[in-house]
């Protein structure tokens, strides 16, 4: 799955503007990245929204017990992939139908986040239990909203891509052509949101993430992580 949002969207993460000047390395713009994926996923589906955001995923190479979905519902785009082990907890929670998949469900827990708010974002992310990495974008309200289950069972990367696009993937080899060194790891048991002003750990909400800078020979530019 890739997710690529325009500065106007996300504010690329200080710690990864960092380490792309401390170590150049060859990159490409946000466009060569979509194309790139397009073209080496034959059965890939992208999307564009407005000239600041595009999403795209397949199914090749997709594991049969973490499957990717995709799904629009009322101007929010949400990709998952995982599966989540209460899922039919959590259908009766939202008022979901029995039919209703991991996709459809974030989208609902989404949407109660921003017109109800009957938890506060940490408890939302924090009561989906399971292997998950999620992207959603609300049109509406121009608001990210990235996160990546607590044991990092499904691997999400970030990267700045050479015009200064914000990327995210499940795929670090992509995004390593496209981003350099501005690219990390995305901390597992964190979300992103724009809303709330950047990235939190929701287990551990008051807890501080920093960003350890990494080794000339590491693929990554910098090591996110939560300190207690």
């Amino acid at each position: 799955m890739l997710g690529v949002f325009s500065s106007s969207i996300v504010s690329p993460p200080d710690e990864l503007v960092a380490a792309g000047s401390r170590t150049p390395s060859p990159k490409t713009t946000a466009g060569a990245l979509l194309k790139r994926f397009v073209e080496s996923n034959a059965s890939a589906v992208s999307v564009e929204i407005g000239e600041n955001v595009q999403l795209a995923y397949s199914h090749r190479n997709e594991s049969p017990w973490q499957p990717r979905s995709f799904a629009v519902k009322d101007e929010i785009f949400c990709i998952f992939e995982g599966a989540l082990d209460n899922l039919g907890s959590l259908r009766q929670q939202y008022g979901l139908a029995k039919s209703a998949n991991e996709v459809l469900l974030v989208i609902e827990a989404y949407k109660a986040l921003r017109d109800r708010a009957p938890y506060p974002a940490n408890h939302v992310v924090g009561h989906l239990s399971g292997s998950f990495a999620f992207i959603v974008f609300d049109k509406s309200t121009s608001t990210l909203f990235v996160a990546s289950d607590q044991f990092g069972k499904v691997p999400l990367y970030w990267g700045i891509t050479a015009d200064g696009y914000v990327a995210f993937a499940d795929d670090a080899e992509l995004l390593k052509s496209a981003c350099g060194k501005s690219l990390a790891s995305f901390p597992q048991g964190c979300f992103y949101s724009t809303a709330v002003g950047g990235l939190m750990c929701y287990e551990n909400p008051k807890s501080k993430i920093t960003a350890v800078p990494c080794n000339e020979e590491e693929i990554w530019g910098a090591t996110f992580k939560v300190t207690k």
